[in-house]
């Protein structure tokens, strides 16, 4: 018999104070002046916020060893000019909030974090090559007041990549309430394919990432998880471009590169861009771990917390006065809804979805219906809404072409260590009210799962048919992915090969998405990077609400 959502949920509130014990059930960042309701808290008809030369997400070449003071401030949040928490910088008498950091592939790379919170917190640099001590292993938490060091040569292939907190128990809280930006690093390959593109970092190549949140009535920041959605994860209730309130960016008719991060805690997109009532399509040229060997068209991405994806929306087929949607198209979020999942094919198109872009299928979505903190019910995550318009404003004369190889992707380091492949059930217990890893919740002693460091292992990860997606993240390393198996029909109907992969599954990967009922095979290469001595590095969720909870492990390299 098919289990309800709602039983789903009731079995596990039974026992469900293991699910809450050590996390934090509300955080609160209040806007700067509360004496007065305002009108209306939320900024209309915003420019999209471009990474410029300082400020919130400007674009930072280190020069020497940085500080980053991990801190409140106040009005820097450009929805609702509420405050937020941030990583901030100052170099050459300028000041960074959340700097998008870009560096050179060889270069050296040191910072320092400063914890001005009130909390522990540490740094995770997502999908960036560096020893476990530097990586943002949680048992290297500093306490509020004090500092951790970090000093690490940059090796990645060039790529988006990203930082954020990673306190065991508080990664949620401290990545929702604003601390997360990206790790650019460039190389010579790199930039010639930008040269060749006429592509220009914070112009024409656009980092940005995506985030869902809720606010109070004055418009400051709310983080305020039920039981419920420290189970299924905590959505909010309008989705933020670069900090923004469905902005809009003044493009021409040339290609435009497109950086884009996943940065919720727990919301998963399908991206689609809309135009004259259908569907644009663009090119995939790089995910996770950066460029693929060649592009692929296509005219829906799944996006899900913690990937990246980098795409060329190529604007020259269009007039001036005309306009673009970034949107999220319908779809399944298969979060055991009353068994059905049908998807959402009747909705309307998302640019043309109403105020708050809840679509026609509100209810049906993880979050439909249940109230929020400050009055609006989260956004269902299946539901077609906007997400920010491009709109064409001039006429531009470019005849660059896409190439048709864009890279070569690096060879593993060896063959297949021998055996079986490593399983990984992706399960709820019932009894605890967690989501677990072959049964198991994060114990930050224990090690369960030793590597030798050497050649690419096979692993399995298999999510539980009625369960949800699980967005699962590697730590240290990269793999591949190499075949789904069970996949849904909405995913089946994407694949590109006949293993059943996508497109975002191939090249290199740090984080990918497992639906229920699926298998997905990888193979983690431990011999790529070789670092020195033992390593223990995470495997998690990275559902953010899901990891906090316990579902994550340590996986010891040796």
């Amino acid at each position: 018999m098919t289990q309800t959502r709602r039983q789903f949920l009731s079995l596990a509130a039974k026992a469900s104070a293991l699910a809450l014990a050590g996390a934090p059930l509300v955080a609160l960042l209040p806007s700067t002046a509360r004496a007065a309701k305002p009108a209306s808290p939320f900024a209309h008809g915003q420019s999209l916020p471009l990474p410029g030369a300082s400020g919130l997400y400007g674009l930072l070449r280190p020069e020497g060893r940085l500080t980053l003071t991990a801190a409140a401030v106040p009005g820097l949040l450009p929805a609702t000019r509420a405050q937020m928490l941030a990583y901030t910088t100052v170099q050459g008498g300028k000041t960074w909030h959340n700097p998008t950091l870009v560096l050179q592939k060889g270069q050296e790379f040191r910072t320092r974090l400063v914890n001005g919170l009130d909390e522990p917190t540490i740094i995770h640099w997502h999908g960036v090559d560096a020893d476990w001590r530097q990586a943002g292993h949680p048992s290297y938490a500093v306490s509020p007041g004090q500092a951790y060091d970090y000093a690490f040569p940059v090796t990645n292939r060039a790529g988006t990549y990203w930082y954020h907190p990673h306190p065991h128990g508080l990664t949620a809280r401290q990545s929702y309430l604003g601390l997360a930006s990206f790790f650019l690093v460039r190389d010579a390959k790199e930039m010639a394919l930008s040269r060749e593109l006429d592509l220009t970092l914070g112009v024409t190549d656009l980092p940005i990432v995506l985030q869902d949140k809720r606010f109070d009535d004055h418009g400051g920041l709310v983080y305020a998880p039920s039981q419920d959605e420290l189970l299924m994860g905590h959505l909010g209730s309008e989705v933020l471009a670069n900090g923004a309130r469905r902005p809009s960016l003044d493009a021409g008719t040339r290609l435009y590169r497109l950086r884009l991060l996943n940065g919720c805690t727990a919301r998963l997109f399908n991206l689609a861009f809309e135009t004259r009532g259908r569907k644009l399509p663009f090119a995939l040229m790089a995910n996770d771990g950066g460029l693929l060997d060649a592009p692929w068209t296509m005219d829906e991405v799944f996006l899900a917390p913690g990937e990246r994806v980098e795409l060329l929306l190529d604007l020259r087929g269009l007039k001036p006065g005309e306009l673009v949607a970034l949107v999220n198209a319908p779809f399944d979020p298969m979060h055991n809804e009353e068994g059905d999942h049908a998807g959402h094919a009747g909705a309307a198109p998302a640019s043309q979805a109403p105020d708050g872009g809840h679509g026609a299928e509100h209810g049906q979505g993880h979050g439909g219906g249940h109230p929020a903190p400050g009055g609006a019910a989260p956004l269902d995550e299946g539901a077609a809404y906007p997400i920010l318009h491009v709109r064409v404003v001039r006429q531009e004369k470019y005849d660059r072409s896409v190439p048709a190889r864009l890279s070569t992707l690096p060879a593993a380091s060896g063959p297949l260590a021998p055996g079986a492949p490593r399983r990984f059930e992706l399960a709820l217990d019932r009894h605890a009210g967690r989501w677990t890893i072959n049964g198991l919740t994060y114990d930050m002693a224990a090690s369960p799962v030793t590597v030798a460091r050497r050649a690419p292992e096979a692993w399995e990860f298999l999510g539980a048919r009625d369960g949800m997606p699980h967005p699962m993240h590697l730590h240290g390393y990269f793999f591949r992915v190499t075949a789904r198996r069970g996949s849904p029909e909405q995913v089946r109907r994407r694949a590109v090969d006949a293993a059943g992969l996508l497109a975002t599954d191939l090249g290199l990967k740090d984080t990918v998405l497992v639906w229920p009922g699926e298998t997905v095979a990888v193979t983690p290469d431990f011999g790529n990077p070789n670092y020195p001595g033992e390593q223990t590095f995470l495997l998690h969720c990275h559902n953010l609400e899901h990891e906090d909870q316990g579902m994550m492990l340590n996986v010891r390299v040796s």
